[in-house]
């Protein structure tokens, strides 16, 4: 534990401005970010006699090893800086909320020729248009198969897109007309267009003039006895008003607005959002978070703010927003609100009326969800704790292992051979931390030596990560600063090993030769487990261990975990360690050896799939997808085109004859020394799969 009177700022260093601080751990890893109208007055509250503290931020100053400010112009600014160093840094003690599910959205893509409606998640893309979020996926189905009455918008994909552009024949959607089918040239790319943003209109709660547009041309085309037209118009309005009622009028006066509730113990805040478009409720979100730091309601709100609005844009962010509690500088929150809205933000805590009685709403669901939350989280931790605990007891560890990491070796009859690496902390799958080898060692199939590797080049990694950030220095008694010293051979600079594969990530560690400055962020291998666990008996575990061994590392345990009667060796011991079928710590040691098993095989399939696919004109430089195909079309098959000659090539348009002298040399340096035999029957098998030889 650290003294903060050791890296305490100087007295009149610490500038009196507005800014952002940042607490580093002795590591220097980001631990804790935060924001002040004036630094000096902020900072110094942290270097007060530790028995005034809040035990949370008494635990941070405590972890601390520097801190660190950097002065800005204004508290929006602040505000902005705070906000994204949040996101850069994922610092352990800000309060950061997580959804307790991903929510769908209604998105139009606006920013594609023929914009499409469809039902998207995750991340948004800039120039598509969101609404919602939804409850569910079939929500947004329904909405939408309502309203392409009325505003036949595209909403099929590109596959099927261009597949009836080549065709000239229109999807179903187009014949029944719930499609303007501009795939076959019914409508231009502006009428289209057109369709699409009065879907948005609708959607953002301009809902009225549509409908009144719809009933005047029924009237009119009734007064023309064109009674065919007028029922069918009104239908449309009856679809459009079908659509409305799905989301029920909460705010008479077409407010567009978002309501945040707080529910909150002393160890987590739930929050609910509830998204009021038109004066209907369009989406309602929920927020869960454990209280790490010293925060109020007014915290938690700002940290929501922060957190809901950072992405946003335009009209994404609304007119107005009703908290519980405003935040201490409600003023710089507003603004920077107003700018990212480009428009002004009435930020306020309602005080009677509709409002305040739909905000009573989302307090009861934020209070609920809380209730359920610490239910299910309950029922969690005490199995979850048991089956840690059993672990411990089993494999005789000092305490239970919070970090346990496991790896598995897949391969295809020798080929192909990779290995996974997935973390379980606190007994739940941490899965940004999954990563993945590929056996560069030696070639063919050995399981043994591929966990030896595999364990050798994690663990040199985290040495080299103990080493850069000084946690492990050489001292001239040969003593760790970190404390005693390992058994077996100390060790000096760590060679860079072979390449590993992150989860779908470059190489994890490059070679370094000059040491480089830490920045902060969380860093791939740097934290090691309290318990390593490998697919496989004896053999398996001893290579592990023989591994850790020889990078002088003593401190981490091993065991194995054989599937056949699902034993768990220990290294060095002749006999397994049987635990009772029904019992906690066995179940959670199969589902982290099954989710090792899993992603490693995912891996392995995708990497043969990947070779599989793989043909002669890969090689060809210059030669893009468009031409491959084109040259494949045109001659049907790899075989047919490895016999044309270069003036045949020549013919293909696009393919000059260089590129064509180009595909001959590839094919020719690649043409199969003798056919392939179907020993089943006798047959040779014909090379006409017209995309790999």
């Amino acid at each position: 534990m650290a003294d903060p009177s050791s890296y305490r700022p100087k007295p009149g260093q610490i500038p009196d401005s507005p800014g952002v601080y940042k607490f580093r751990d002795e590591h220097r890893r980001v631990i804790y970010v935060g924001k002040a109208k004036n630094l000096r007055q902020r900072v110094a509250n942290y270097f007060q006699d530790l028995a005034n503290l809040h035990p949370r931020t008494r635990t941070m100053v405590t972890t601390a090893a520097s801190v660190e400010w950097t002065v800005v112009s204004t508290e929006v600014e602040a505000l902005q800086l705070e906000y994204s160093w949040i996101k850069e840094f994922d610092p352990r003690f800000n309060v950061k909320y997580r959804d307790d599910k991903s929510y769908p959205y209604l998105a139009v893509t606006l920013n594609e020729e023929f914009p499409r409606v469809q039902v998207m998640r995750g991340a948004k893309k800039k120039g598509v248009r969101y609404f919602g979020p939804y409850g569910h996926a079939w929500a947004i189905r329904e909405t939408v198969d309502l309203m392409l009455r009325v505003f036949p918008v595209r909403t099929c994909s590109a596959g099927v897109f261009k597949n009836a552009e080549r065709t000239g024949r229109p999807c179903l959607l187009g014949y029944i007309g719930k499609c303007s089918a501009p795939c076959v040239g019914r409508v231009t790319p502006e009428e289209h267009r057109d369709l699409a943003e009065d879907f948005c209109d609708f959607m953002a709660g301009r809902t009225g003039t549509y409908i009144r547009r719809l009933e005047k041309d029924m009237m009119q085309a009734a007064e023309e006895m064109e009674y065919e037209r007028a029922a069918r118009l009104r239908d449309d309005a009856g679809a459009l008003k079908r659509a409305m009622e799905k989301s029920a009028v909460v705010l008479a006066d077409a407010t567009d607005a978002d309501l945040i509730a707080v529910a909150e113990d002393e160890l987590e805040a739930a929050l609910q959002i509830f998204h009021v478009r038109g004066g209907r409720v369009r989406g309602q979100r929920g927020w869960v978070t454990d209280k790490v730091e010293a925060v109020d309601t007014s915290g938690l709100v700002e940290h929501a703010l922060q957190q809901l609005y950072g992405e946003e844009r335009g009209d994404a962010v609304p007119k107005e927003v009703l908290v519980p509690a405003l935040p201490e500088d409600t003023e710089a929150v507003s603004q920077w609100l107003a700018e990212r809205r480009g428009s002004q933000v009435s930020l306020r805590i309602p005080q009677r009326g509709d409002k305040k009685d739909l905000m009573a709403t989302v307090q009861r669901n934020a209070q609920q969800a809380l209730g359920l939350h610490k239910t299910k989280r309950a029922s969690d931790l005490t199995t979850r704790s048991r089956a840690l605990e059993e672990i411990a007891e089993a494999l005789g560890l000092d305490t239970a292992p919070l970090r346990i990491e496991c790896y598995d070796i897949s391969h295809l009859q020798g080929d192909d051979v990779v290995a996974s690496m997935v973390v379980f902390e606190d007994g739940l799958a941490r899965k940004s931390e999954y990563r993945r080898f590929q056996i560069k060692g030696f070639e063919g199939q050995d399981d043994v030596r591929s966990m030896h590797e595999v364990i050798g080049r994690r663990f040199k990694r985290y040495l080299q990560e103990k080493e850069r950030t000084g946690e492990w220095e050489e001292q001239p008694t040969g003593t760790p600063a970190d404390g005693p010293a390992p058994t077996g051979p100390v060790p000096g600079p760590v060679p860079a090993a072979g390449p590993a594969v992150g989860d779908g990530e470059p190489s994890a560690v490059a070679e370094d030769t000059e040491p480089r400055e830490d920045d902060g962020r969380p860093k791939r291998f740097a934290y090691p487990p309290q318990l390593v666990v490998v697919d496989g008996g004896q053999p398996q575990v001893a290579a592990a261990k023989r591994a850790l061994d020889e990078l002088g590392i003593d401190d981490i345990a091993v065991c194995g975990l054989a599937k056949r009667l699902e034993e768990v060796w220990l290294p060095d011991d002749d006999d397994p360690v049987v635990l009772p079928r029904s019992s906690e710590g066995l179940y959670l040691l199969q589902r982290v050896r099954d989710e090792a098993h899993r992603f490693a095989i995912t891996y392995q399939r995708a990497k043969r799939a990947k070779r599989i696919r793989t043909s002669p004109l890969d090689d060809v430089s210059g030669l893009g997808e468009t031409r491959k195909q084109a040259l494949i079309k045109h001659f049907g098959s790899v075989k047919k085109l490895r016999q044309a000659t270069i003036d045949e090539i020549c013919e293909v348009p696009g393919i000059g004859r260089r590129t064509a002298e180009s595909v001959a040399a590839a094919l020719a340096s690649t043409a199969p020394a003798a056919p392939a035999v179907n020993t089943a029957t006798g047959e040779i098998i014909e090379e006409d799969d017209g995309g790999s030889s």
